[in-house]
């Protein structure tokens, strides 16, 4: 399910989750679905901030985090479609959890996850 008007229609995987890879500008849909704010640094994505929200459509692109993401060298947006706020919020749980994004403040550990792609 193309979740922005403008997919570049790739995909990469976090844990064992499926993204779309996009660019935060352009036309949002109105699902709801997790997001990871992420860029490419020595050909692994980084995951800077994980979200989740009931529409991309009114969260993005004028997302408060999205700024000091792009400072710490995010690029794209990591979208994954999720109908139900209980599969959303464990999915968000779950991927924070694993890859400790810098800017995930409510997180313990601090270590720097990634994926090889």
């Amino acid at each position: 399910m193309a979740l922005h008007h403008h997919a570049m229609h790739t995909s990469t995987t976090w844990a064992t989750y499926e993204f779309e890879v996009l660019n935060m500008d352009g036309m949002w849909k109105d699902v709801g679905g997790v997001y990871i704010f992420s860029g490419v640094k020595n050909n692994i994505w980084h995951a800077y901030y994980i979200g989740i929200t009931d529409s991309f459509q009114d969260r993005h692109p004028n997302h408060e985090r999205w700024e000091e993401a792009k400072c710490l060298g995010a690029t794209h947006v990591h979208a994954r479609g999720e109908s139900q706020a209980a599969v959303r919020e464990s999915i968000e749980k779950e991927l924070i959890e694993t890859y400790q994004p810098t800017l995930n403040t409510h997180h313990t550990n601090t270590s720097d996850e990634h994926v090889t792609i």
